[in-house]
């Protein structure tokens, strides 16, 4: 496992992150000694059809912080109910 402190971290981080998307673990260090460890995500970390949905702009991962009240404040999404029911019938895999 690589080893690295903050101050290098911060002037090379797309490399070294390059390097954990590469499969590598990194251990941080604050003059030199051990916080943090950035690995890899596991497959199972998140389902493969949403990091594919991602990987194409089509959703954002959430970062596990609670929504803003605001967020209740949006307009909802203009989807037909009839559109809604055949979308959860596909997803069931019913006719």
């Amino acid at each position: 496992m690589r080893s690295v402190n903050i101050a290098e971290l911060k002037n090379s981080l797309s490399a070294y992150l390059n390097e954990v998307r590469a499969g590598k673990e990194l251990l941080v260090r604050d003059r030199n000694v051990p916080i943090a460890r950035i690995v890899p995500l596991r497959a199972d970390d998140y389902d493969a059809e949403l990091l594919k949905l991602s990987a194409e702009g089509k959703v954002r991962l959430g970062s596990g912080e609670p929504l803003d009240d605001s967020f209740w404040d949006l307009p909802a999404p203009h989807i037909s109910m009839e559109t809604v029911r055949r979308l959860i019938d596909e997803d069931r895999g019913e006719d």
